[in-house]
């Protein structure tokens, strides 16, 4: 079985690797420049190197972390609209608004850091995501109805 859904659910998750390697591409540099060797050392808490390296260097970091949090629903939704038969039309719509809104987040995040954008930006994101959360609610109601 194919849903088209499923365009949308592997473009964000590659997109998370994409920022995974742009993380990687700028902070063990950073870690370089500010002679930080990870032979030997053992593990810290999340945003240890904040205020260490860089600001604009740990926006990317921040990001993914980002991009591993909210998107886990899309993901959960995304999948189930597919397993439901009901991931075309506005379902893919919606899932291709939330993976481009989610990349524009990302951009703005890694890039200017204006929370401002990343307020409006994640607050489109989340509503989007809601659509697609009772698209699956009402499409799950059906089938319970219904058979």
């Amino acid at each position: 079985m194919h849903s088209p859904i499923l365009a949308p659910v592997v473009a964000l998750v590659l997109w998370t690797l994409v920022v995974q390697l742009w993380m990687y591409a700028t902070r063990l540099p950073a870690m370089r420049r500010a002679g930080i060797s990870l032979k030997g050392r053992r593990g810290g808490r999340p945003g240890i190197l904040d205020g260490v390296v860089e600001d604009h260097v740990q926006w990317k970091a921040h990001n993914y972390n980002h991009l591993l949090e909210q998107p886990t629903l899309f993901y959960a939704t995304a999948l189930t609209l597919a397993l439901l038969g009901v991931g075309g039309g506005l379902n893919l719509w919606l899932a291709w608004a939330y993976v481009g809104v989610r990349v524009v987040h990302s951009l703005v995040q890694a890039i200017v850091n204006i929370i401002f954008y990343r307020f409006l930006l994640f607050n489109l994101a989340s509503l989007v995501l809601l659509a697609l959360a009772l698209h699956a609610a009402m499409a799950l109601l059906h089938v319970h109805l219904h058979g």
